[in-house]
């Protein structure tokens, strides 16, 4: 009965707009009207990243809960972790709408939200009633017309970090402009050491990420991991949306702003391999884009990650993807003969990087 309610909500929302439907379907979850798969619990999907227990590798991506309004039902939903976010210091709008729009042809999505959120003082109110659950991080933001970003993601982590349990410094959006360009080295050290002061002052001192493009050259990838590595930063997660429109049918590939779904799947798989043999093993990665199945997750974790997030495969499969994905990577890991996913993490790296296409 629950897959029948779900295939049928699923249906009913793909017929109205999506920006509509996406908050239509918070609600939802809000008022408990969502069925919510069982946990999947294996030995073998248990992990560990940057000191997280994890009790699997699955973990929802920023931007599916951007103000914290769902946290109580996502955190029954099976995922091994929650992120939500982005979360800017002062409410913003966004950009105008439209701005987010289907590609049915080609499995994506293409958005230009623009950091559009309810401040962190409303995520803060929220999060301090968080129930218990999977570990929980926020995905920093910096306002669009800041004259300090790196000062706005210092803010927002001030007030969120003793809330959470790990946090996402992104500089990889496309929506706000020239928020890419805190990816260059120095504005990244520049930035990644005002973020690293302002977590040493927490009362409790948690992770933190760095989220990266997908549209980075070697030369780029090579200085972001150096950089990373030498402020101290608990991972990196590989990648944001892409810029690039190669190989789409649908007519509204020519929108702008950062695709995302299948399209996504190779590039980022790609960007993810070769961080892996740039920082070999000495930081743990978080594979995200174009994951729709349990063979895409299993191809991530061959690539190099350590654990997993997921968004857009869930407007089109719904809640019930994420026990399919889990059991579907706990069988690969048995048949390959795999005791934890930890020591399957970077075995098909090579592959990757000989791949037509790898970044370099």
């Amino acid at each position: 009965m629950s897959g029948m309610v779900e295939r049928a909500g699923l249906a009913l929302l793909g017929r109205i707009d999506p920006e509509r439907a996406h908050g239509l379907a918070l609600a939802a979850l809000r008022a408990g009207v969502v069925p919510l798969p069982r946990p999947v619990v294996s030995p073998r999907l248990a992990t560990e990243v940057a000191g997280l227990r994890l009790a699997n590798p699955l973990g929802l991506a920023a931007g599916f809960d951007k103000n914290a309004v769902a946290v109580a039902a996502l955190s029954r939903a099976g995922f091994g972790f929650l992120e939500v976010g982005a979360v800017t210091p002062l409410p913003q709008p966004g950009n105008p709408r439209p701005r987010l729009f289907r590609l049915p042809e080609d499995g994506a999505v293409i958005n230009r939200f623009g950091f559009n959120n309810e401040g962190a003082e409303a995520v803060a109110r929220r999060l301090e009633n968080r129930p218990d659950g999977p570990p929980l991080g926020v995905n920093l933001g910096a306002n669009k017309d800041s004259g300090d970003r790196a000062g706005d993601f210092a803010a927002v982590l001030e007030r969120l970090g003793p809330l959470v349990d790990f946090a996402t410094v992104n500089v990889s959006s496309p929506n706000t402009e020239r928020l890419r360009d805190l990816q260059g080295p120095d504005a990244l050290r520049a930035l990644l050491g005002r973020v690293m002061e302002t977590r040493a002052g927490l009362p409790r001192p948690i992770p933190v990420f760095l989220k990266i493009a997908p549209d980075l050259d070697e030369a780029g990838l090579g200085q972001i991991a150096e950089v990373a590595m030498e402020a101290g930063i608990d991972a990196i997660v590989a990648t944001n949306t892409t810029l690039a429109r190669d190989g789409l049918r649908s007519p509204r590939a020519a929108e702008a702003g950062g695709l995302s779904g299948r399209p996504l799947m190779a590039p980022s798989t790609r960007v993810l391999a070769r961080l892996s043999a740039l920082t070999q093993g000495r930081m743990p990665l978080i594979g995200v884009g174009g994951i729709a199945s349990a063979e895409d997750a299993w191809e991530k974790i061959r690539a190099g990650a350590s654990a997993l997030q997921l968004y857009t495969a869930l407007s089109r499969e719904g809640l019930s993807l994420v026990p399919a994905i889990l059991r579907g990577l706990e069988a690969r890991l048995a048949d390959e003969g795999f005791g934890t996913l930890s020591a399957a993490v970077g075995t098909g790296r090579a592959a990757w990087l000989d791949r037509p296409g790898a970044t370099g």
